[in-house]
């Protein structure tokens, strides 16, 4: 676990805890490559979405927080409010230069350009930083045609070769699935819980699977796309099954941007007092207390005798 960097003390709490592989946290080169946590375009939403930039901005990190209710970390001799655990990790950029390709493309009318010209985001400053990531320059070529003048490259988006890309991903998704026994069937609520009732995956439910999977970082109408060129019918939506008590994570971004002062003690001695009470608490809140003993008083040190 790592903890980020401090802030004044006036501000938001200014550490967290997070989970991340080594290469997230390298220590940077020169003064001005630290690591950069930023927020970029998500490639599925359009939304405002957190990211870590590793040193150089050499590698791209997805950052998601494992969050729940009236959690607090203790570090130090302090206790951190915000008790949210981050994941940090790998992602790849061209999921991210997808949204920035398409829609120079349907601008453009499929015109070729420099890829610099193509990565400009006037809400997202960091937005051209992708184009410094190392798998950037080598794998390009998996979903743009590329031209070169002289010492220049010019790309344009390329559905046809998107669509070969996406279905080798949706294939090694597949293969890890499998790898790791994990069931994906309509039944199986989660890869630790299984209903009673024997069910065998399909090759068809891992692919469904894997490509939902894979459409939680591309558009919407590419994911279609992606979903005919995997063979696969649309499924119609079927009844609604009963929520699961599972933890999730969220993009939130590190930023408190609530108030968490809430979650304070005493916020939580006013909401206990609030709550109704069971029948028997209301049967032991009548009974007559005078003359007993607190159960602290038998574990507190008996007094010294006198001599």
């Amino acid at each position: 676990m790592h903890g980020a960097k401090q802030r004044p003390a006036d501000a938001h709490p200014g550490q967290w805890v997070l989970i991340a592989p080594e290469s997230a946290t390298d220590p940077p080169k020169t003064p001005d490559s630290e690591p950069l946590f930023t927020k970029l375009r998500n490639p599925s939403t359009g939304e405002a979405t957190l990211y870590l930039f590793n040193s150089g901005a050499q590698q791209l990190f997805e950052v998601k927080a494992f969050h729940e209710e009236y959690r607090s970390w203790f570090i130090g001799q302090t206790v951190q409010q915000d008790g949210r655990l981050l994941f940090i990790t790998p992602m790849d950029p061209l999921f991210l230069m997808l949204y920035y390709l398409i829609k120079a493309d349907k601008e453009q009318q499929g015109k070729f350009q420099p890829l610099d010209q193509v990565m400009l985001d006037s809400d997202y400053p960091s937005c051209p930083l992708l184009l410094k990531c190392a798998d950037v320059k080598q794998y390009i070529h998996h979903i743009t045609e590329e031209k070169e003048i002289g010492s220049q490259k010019f790309h344009k988006y390329s559905q046809e070769k998107t669509l070969k890309w996406l279905k080798k991903k949706v294939n090694q998704t597949v293969k890890a699935l499998e790898g790791n026994n994990i069931s994906v069937g309509e039944r199986v609520c989660a890869p630790t819980f299984i209903s009673d009732k024997q069910t065998t995956d399909t090759k068809e439910d891992y692919v469904r699977y894997a490509h939902g999977l894979i459409s939680e970082y591309i558009p919407e109408d590419l994911s279609k796309e992606l979903l005919k060129y995997l063979g696969l019918l649309e499924l119609k939506s079927s009844a609604p099954e009963p929520p699961l008590k599972k933890r999730k994570l969220s993009d939130v971004p590190v930023e408190p941007e609530e108030d968490y002062t809430k979650f304070n003690s005493s916020n939580l001695k006013t909401k206990k007092a609030n709550s109704k009470m069971t029948a028997a608490q209301k049967a032991l809140a009548k009974v007559d207390k005078s003359g007993m003993k607190s159960i602290s008083m038998f574990f507190s040190s008996k007094p010294k005798a006198s001599k």
